[in-house]
């Protein structure tokens, strides 16, 4: 899988993930910081901010796949829109029912879209840059819903502190992938 030179790939596509993935990034972060801050006082926060993760995964994905060629030239994007917004639902039925089973549903949620992540990354690896950070973070992120799924057997009941975590390793991923392609914009512009 050997990465085509600067020269070949699409500068567009470079700029749109940059900020594409900036935006994912501070999303995330700001997420993470509800999530450990004000979540743990607000159970009713905390159902809202479960319900708006795989959401805003849903729209994000779709924007992405609208901006390089729609839903149809991206049929893992398409999927993991389609998923993400099952989880949505998913989610809200499970909170009805426990912690357990809403981190249950996050498990299964983070195997299928991280797959699907990877998946992207693995396809956009020639066109656009930065693709190895996400097929890093789609394999932790399929890894961290299997976690998720062991979770729900602990002892101790799992909340929203524990999916936090995974939602900091998405947004660092994302900003990595941010940065290193601000870093290759700024060597091409020098090259030339």
């Amino acid at each position: 899988m050997a990465r085509q030179p600067d020269s070949t790939r699409s500068t567009g596509t470079d700029s749109w993930l940059r900020s594409y993935y900036l935006l994912r990034g501070a999303v995330s972060l700001l997420w993470v910081a509800a999530a450990l801050l004000i979540a743990p006082h607000s159970p009713a926060i905390a159902g809202v901010l479960l319900l708006v993760y795989p959401a805003w995964d849903a729209l994000a994905n779709g924007m992405d796949a609208r901006r390089n060629g729609g839903l149809r030239a991206s049929p893992t994007q398409a999927v993991n829109v389609a998923v993400s917004s099952v989880t949505t639902i998913a989610v809200a039925v499970a909170l009805t029912h426990g912690a357990r089973t809403v981190v249950g549903v996050f498990g299964a949620w983070a195997i299928l879209s991280g797959v699907l992540q990877l998946a992207t990354a693995v396809r956009r690896w020639r066109s656009a840059g930065a693709q190895w950070v996400m097929v890093i973070s789609g394999a932790q992120s399929a890894a961290a819903g299997a976690n998720f799924l062991r979770a729900v057997g602990a002892p101790e009941a799992p909340d929203i502190a524990d999916i936090a975590p995974y939602a900091a390793f998405g947004a660092f991923y994302f900003l990595v992938s941010a940065g290193w392609l601000v870093v290759a914009a700024r060597r091409s512009r020098v090259r030339c």
